[in-house]
Order: structure tokens, then sequence, then C-alpha cells
């Protein structure tokens, strides 16, 4: 047998983390394998945040298109939405995305650009088809996938997932999305403004069930306000096929015991991708979900191996993957000792208005014990809002009454994601409340009642 071919590391996938760190390392002159098995760009190029914000946009000119008379517009005639040109624009923007990715990485100075699927032989070997490579260093960053659950009849029917739902060029008649979670939510909503009936079957007694009860019911009155139909309390959902589809049973406390819609999408949650990559053979230890178990500062147990991004279950977003990228570089490359812990959760449901959060919902600040400080304002008194005639939602900060210090904000409104941005740069800046509430803001646009609100905070 040939020896394996040495590199000073090895990457398996070409998600967030991977091409960014590939790009650190050989412009420290390393020489790095980047293995990827199938897309580059991971599942925010391919089949996640790109994709998704993109058929987001096709759905929200439809959606304005429709209101044009709001605004004084006079259109020709019925607004139609042509589903293959929508796939087309989002397939566009993803071959760009994704060549750009390759392209980049097949460029460095450096690095052997490999396509197959790696499996580890041993904690410093991994084979990739017919080869063997070693390295002294390897980073996975091998992403995730959509979670199938174990549910009665699943295996019955057809069913799509995110990466079945980018494929669609015909727009389903009625589409039943089982999860009333983030992922489910943003589908629901924009393909309900495609044209399609839309039905959103949720265990749960609420929607998105981490947030607060009045973010949950509030995005829940926004997409019934558009046609939405949301059956909660589904306990115990199964599934048969049907001369129109598929029959979803659910047992609710009110409403019909079954759904029957011509599609159904699967939405309830995400598995790491780690259960065939042989981590076995490596030691490498996972938890019982299947995620790779790392330190602060993403090191698995056995030396020399690292984890980022969906894989290793410290975050589940685009920029979770990226700073464990930037963290593993400091430490590795500049001496800067960067971890996990000192990254603030925050994150956006891209529903529309969107939903951006940062910190704690007020029922985990009250669970510790803090005397707090809550303000909110209607997005009915913002006035970029009320001109733009978005006035859905609403703003809500937590302060700690006695540090002055912002512990979570929530932002439900028109450039939500946006704007909570200014109480995430705070909060790293372990700066009061005060610091934003004396600060003089652009008008007229959503940030500048941020202020307002700070200075009518109110204890609870």
């Amino acid at each position: 047998m040939s020896s394996p071919r040495a590199f000073d590391a090895i990457i398996i996938g070409a998600g967030q983390a991977g091409p960014s760190l590939a790009g650190r390392l050989t412009a420290a002159g390393q020489t790095v394998a980047l293995i990827e098995r199938k897309d580059f760009g991971g599942t925010c190029v391919n089949t996640g945040c790109m994709p998704t914000k993109t058929l987001v946009a096709s759905a929200y000119a439809a959606h304005l298109a429709r209101r044009a008379e709001d605004y004084g517009v006079v259109l020709g005639g019925p607004v139609g939405v042509d589903m293959k040109r929508v796939k087309d624009r989002q397939q566009t923007v993803v071959h760009n995305a994704r060549g750009g990715v390759e392209k980049w990485l097949r460029g460095m100075p450096g690095i052997t650009v490999i396509q197959g699927h790696a499996r580890f032989e041993s904690a410093d070997t991994v084979r990739v088809g017919d080869e063997l490579l070693t390295a002294p260093k390897i980073f996975l960053n091998v992403g995730g996938r959509a979670n199938v659950p174990d549910m009665p009849g699943v295996e019955d029917i057809t069913y799509l997932t995110n990466v079945g739902m980018m494929q669609l060029d015909a727009l389903p008649e009625h589409l039943v999305i089982v999860g009333g979670s983030y992922i489910g939510l943003e589908f629901a909503q924009m393909f309900r403004r495609f044209g399609s009936q839309v039905t959103v079957v949720e265990m749960g007694p609420r929607l998105i069930g981490r947030e607060d009860p009045e973010v949950s019911d509030a995005i829940r009155e926004i997409l019934e306000a558009e046609g939405v139909t949301f059956r909660l309390n589904s306990e115990c959902i199964s599934f048969a096929p049907h001369e129109d589809g598929v029959c979803v049973h659910v047992t609710c406390e009110t409403g019909a015991p079954q759904v029957t819609g011509t599609h159904v999408l699967l939405a309830v949650g995400r598995k790491p991708n780690t259960d065939d990559l042989g981590l076995d053979k490596a030691g490498i230890a996972t938890d019982k979900r299947g995620y790779v178990v790392v330190d602060d500062q993403l090191r698995t147990n056995v030396p020399g191996v690292w984890a980022m991004g969906d894989c290793n279950g410290k975050g589940a977003f685009t920029h979770t993957a990226y700073n464990d990228f930037e963290i593993i570089a400091a430490n590795l490359l500049d001496d800067d000792p960067r971890k996990v812990s000192d990254r603030i959760s925050c994150y956006g449901l891209f529903v529309d208005p969107p939903l951006g959060r940062v910190g704690m919902t007020e029922a985990e600040a009250r669970a510790t014990g803090r005397k707090l400080l809550i303000g909110q304002r209607p997005m009915t008194r913002v006035g970029r809002a009320v001109e733009k005639g978005e006035t859905q939602g609403f703003m809500k900060v937590v302060v700690d009454a006695e540090t002055k210090e912002i512990l979570g904000a929530a932002i439900l409104g028109l450039n939500g994601d946006e704007a909570i941005h200014g109480m995430i740069d705070l909060m790293y800046a372990k700066a009061p409340y005060t610091v934003i509430s004396r600060a003089v803001h652009i008008h007229p646009t959503v940030s500048e009642l941020i202020p307002t609100m700070l200075q009518e905070l109110k204890p609870v």
C-alpha cells in the first residue's frame, strides 16, 4: 500500500467555515487538503439561506404587487407568479455563489481540492475513495441535514425537506408543513404568497416555542391574516397516501382530525452529518444526538481534530459557523485566545416582517432572578413603518435593572433583522443601555425609536 499524502491540515467540508480557514492556513504557508463530497458552499449557499431568502424576495414582490392599490399604484391586471422563473432566479443566485466559492478555493496557493466522501482511518488519516491523506491537524466542517422524524406512515408517502423545496418549479395546490418553527414558517408565508393553500401542523401549543409568547402570537396573527392555517397541539401526527396527495392525521383540540394536501414539507429540525465519517476509528466523541463534542475553543477530545459549524451543536447558523472559523484561526494563528462562550446568541426569522433576536427572552431573564426593566413599542408607533405601510409587529428589550446592561431584545417588524444590530453591538461592549438611549439616530428609520423605547423602560 502506498504511503498517505501528507499535508499540514485537512479540512472536511466546504461550508461557511472551511473555505475561510483554508484561506488563512494557506496564507500562513501551510499545505491544505480540502475535501467536499458534493456542493461547495454548504447548506447556506445551496439549500439554506441564499435560496430561501431569494424565494422570500420573490414572494415579497408578489405580496407588494397585490397591495399596489394601497400605495396608489394601478396595475394592468391580476398579479401572477411564474414558479419556473422564480426557481430559475433562485438557482442563478445559488450557482453564482457556489461557483464563486469553488473558484476561490481552487485559486488558493498551497491547497489541494478533492471531491469525494471523506472517512477517518485513524486520528490523523482520512480516506477519500482509494486515496489516503494524513495531517497533524484535521478540521470538520460537515454541516447537517433535515431531520426526518420516525412518525407513523412517513415511509409510505412522498415528502419534501428544505432540499426538495428548492427544486419545485410548479406551485403546490395545498402545502402541508409539519413543524411550526423557523424553517417551516418561512416556507409557509412564501408559498402562501406564491398562491398555495398552506396549513402548518405543529405539535406544541404555540409556534416557535423558544420565543416569548407575544412574539409567537404576533407571528401567528401575521401569517393567519395572509391566509395560512395553523393546527396547533397536533400531538399524534401520522401520514397516509391519499388520492389527492397525502393525508396528515393530527390530534388537536379543535378542527378536523386530518388534513389532506398535495405536498408535505417536513420541517422538524436538523441533524448533523456525522454518521458516515468513521469517527469511531479516530476515537472522536459525539453526544447522543450525533453532534461532535467540542470544548470552548472547538477542539474535540482527540488532539489535532477540531469541529466547526452545524456539526458541533454550538450553533445552527451561518454566522455561528463563520465565527467558529474565526475562533480557531485566532487561537492557531494569531495568539488570540478567543472562545465560543464569548458569543452572544443572535439570529433572525425571515418571515415578513422579519424577527431580529439577541440574547435572552423575557422568560429566560425572569428565570435568572434578576430585577428587570422592560421596554416595548408597537411598530404602529414607528414613523418609517407607517410611511411604508408595514406596521405589523413590535420591538422589545429586556434590561438588567442593576447593571443597566441589555440582556436581550426582539424586533419583529420592518427592518427588524437590521435594526437589532445596534443592541447586539452594545451587548458585546458590555455598556449600559443609556449609551443608546442618549444617542441621536437618523430620522426616519426604525432604529431611531430604539432610544425612545429605552427611555420608557418600566420595572417588572
